[in-house]
């Protein structure tokens, strides 16, 4: 049995608030939060985890998408703000901080995959943003970004407090690319505090028929603290 189906039978008829806390985590049911139609969504049970350990009294999250994340925080009593580019705010150039007024004890986004799924003129808009980060061309223009608006999370947080992401590996054309680890070696060592390991439910590309496969397709996604 693979560590997915031992975590999978583990959670089965569970309600969210008695899964099991380690860091795997396996959510195949995204909750009523947030608006489903949304490309790329989150678990609100992702969420309410990451809350029920951290106890946030401010959370922010500069790239909300669809509102999950700050619809979870707001239903457990958390002060939540949530910016997106799609609203006017611009990661790379707008300091989170300044925009939300007050420092934050947690600075979570949900950054796109790369340009697994293109945001601006697609999901949201008509033409695409040049700061978008779904519409960077290469993989290290998108590591160049990313690195900025994790830099900018950083000043925004408490110094008690957490700054991270939720972001998913990368395979095409045979090549693996794999964003947390080289977000892990940009940002300063002794600040990484947890690394947990998200399964994947509802894709897309389950109903995707692939011809055989040299290596399995990516089901994980990691939180990165």
């Amino acid at each position: 049995m693979s560590v997915y189906d031992a975590v999978t039978e583990r959670v089965k008829g569970l309600p969210p608030n008695t899964l099991p806390h380690g860091s795997i985590l396996s959510f195949p049911d995204r909750g009523p939060w947030g608006n489903s139609r949304y490309r790329g969504n989150c678990s609100g049970y992702v969420y309410k985890r990451i809350f029920e350990h951290l106890r946030p009294r401010v959370f922010t999250d500069p790239m909300v998408g669809s509102g999950t994340s700050v619809e979870v925080a707001r239903e457990m009593d958390i002060e939540a703000h949530g910016l997106d580019l799609h609203s006017g705010f611009n990661i790379l150039k707008d300091s989170i901080l300044e925009r939300v007024g007050k420092l934050s004890d947690l600075v979570l986004s949900h950054p796109p995959y790369h340009d697994i799924i293109p945001y601006s003129g697609s999901e949201w808009g008509r033409e695409p943003h040049a700061d978008d980060l779904s519409r960077c061309a290469t993989a290290d223009q998108f590591m160049d970004k990313l690195y900025i608006a994790l830099l900018n999370q950083r000043t925004a947080t408490m110094v008690d407090g957490h700054y991270g992401l939720i972001i998913g590996d990368v395979r095409r054309g045979g090549r693996y690319f794999s964003p947390q680890a080289e977000i892990i070696a940009r940002m300063p060592r002794d600040e990484l505090r947890s690394v947990l390991i998200k399964a994947q439910h509802n894709m897309a590309s389950n109903s995707v028929r692939y011809a055989p496969m040299k290596f399995p397709k990516i089901e994980h996604e990691y939180v990165v603290l």
